[in-house]
């Protein structure tokens, strides 16, 4: 009998007798305030489900409309013949609500980095990357072959002694930084770090995944929070997060968009987002537009949680956001966390290495505008009584 993937074996067995082993939940209901999860109805503070749109009624029948109309795949990819004008109206509407020139979108947020940051720097280039940038940012950047050069987390003066390190030792700068880092729910500090990159000659990439819906007016994202249209270069956005929906988009500069439609390798060899999807997102754009109630609910719970989270003694780390960590160290104590809390009534997941750093474990807690402040009590008692149990207030 073959041992070649015996290895495999063992590593798993590793990850689980260091607490890291992700056992992975099953949902048997839509995204809501309340989840059926493992045959049992559970509060839900896991999903990135931000303005409780995955399953509103209106976004329900836009994709319905949308699968009448257009079917259900597009059957290509966009460039050859999956292009329906239900595309380039999206294209078009998030654009125009975010106030940039153009936009371009792809399958999701994930495939949006890997299409931009090897179109616009190779072999010859740097990018100066935020240490705590997500893993698709991570992941397009190796992809580019360019040097990458780590700056220290949302600190513009570290990034700017990294720019005069390396000050004539490339042909093109790009300097790339979550907008809301996901784990910590901070905030990158986008109005220093385009100082720096407006004094270098430095493009600017800003992925805004965990911003959009969120941060800004109505929902505009952290180019919007920061009032900086026109100067950022590139916006990366998904669609899978607060638009509750799927997909990603590049939004900014028209030349980069332009040039990302001839090279953006997931555009081009992999197929168009579906129309029920596309439609769905065009709703939420039009929900957004209308009124910022879903948006000042989402921070007024969030607010509400944070303030009594802390008043109970949790620690919830640097975040600005609605994203709130419930910071517990190692791994092991954050997944007994977890456990506890799912049989109390709560669906809230441990995350550890290598999601985050070793010694940073953390029940993170995602708030949403569909959560009402009964919810959010229910969910604050059970935590109190897991937190005491554990010893960890």
């Amino acid at each position: 009998m073959s041992t070649r993937l015996n290895w495999i074996q063992e590593e798993l067995d590793n990850l689980k007798q260091a607490g890291l082993y992700n056992r992975i939940r099953t949902l048997q209901s839509p995204q809501g305030a309340w989840l059926q999860v493992d045959g049992k109805r559970v509060l839900n503070f896991c999903s990135n489900n931000y303005l409780g749109l995955a399953n509103h009624p209106r976004l329900l029948q836009a994709a319905k409309a949308a699968i009448d109309k257009y079917g259900i795949g597009p059957g290509a990819v966009r460039s050859i013949a999956g292009t329906m004008d239900i595309h380039t109206e999206l294209e078009r509407r998030i654009a125009e609500f975010k106030g940039v020139e153009d936009a371009i979108t792809f399958q999701s947020g994930f495939n949006a980095n890997l299409a931009t940051v090897p179109a616009l720097v190779g072999k010859e280039d740097v990018i100066f990357s935020d240490e705590l940038n997500h893993a698709s940012i991570i992941d397009g950047s190796r992809l580019s072959g360019a040097k990458i050069v780590r700056f220290a987390h949302a600190n513009a003066d570290d990034l700017a002694a990294k720019v005069r390190e390396y000050q004539g030792q490339y042909r093109r700068g790009l300097v790339i930084t979550d907008g809301v880092f996901s784990m910590d729910g901070d905030i990158a500090p986008l109005d220093k770090i385009y100082e720096v990159t407006s004094a270098n000659d430095l493009m600017l990439m800003v992925d805004d995944a965990h911003g959009e819906g969120v941060m800004g007016k109505g929902g505009r994202g952290i180019v919007d929070h920061f009032n900086l249209h026109g100067k950022v270069d590139v916006e990366i956005g998904t669609f899978s997060k607060a638009f509750g929906v799927v997909g990603g988009v590049v939004a900014g500069r028209a030349q980069v968009i332009e040039w990302l439609r001839q090279r953006g390798r997931p555009f081009l060899f992999s197929s168009a987002v579906t129309p029920p999807d596309v439609a769905a997102t065009i709703e939420g754009i039009n929900m957004l537009e209308e009124s910022t109630e879903l948006v000042d609910r989402l921070w007024e719970n969030a607010r509400y949680f944070k303030a009594c989270m802390k008043e109970m003694g949790f620690d919830t780390g640097a975040s600005q956001t609605p994203i709130t960590p419930i910071m517990l160290g190692e791994a092991p104590l954050a997944q007994e966390f977890s456990r506890e809390l799912f049989e109390a009534g709560v669906f809230a997941m441990a995350i550890g290495f290598p999601t985050v750093p070793r010694g940073k474990a953390r029940i993170r807690v995602m708030i949403s505008a569909a959560h009402t402040r009964e919810d959010l009590d229910q969910g604050l008692e059970i935590f109190k009584q897991v937190g005491k149990k554990l010893g960890v207030i």
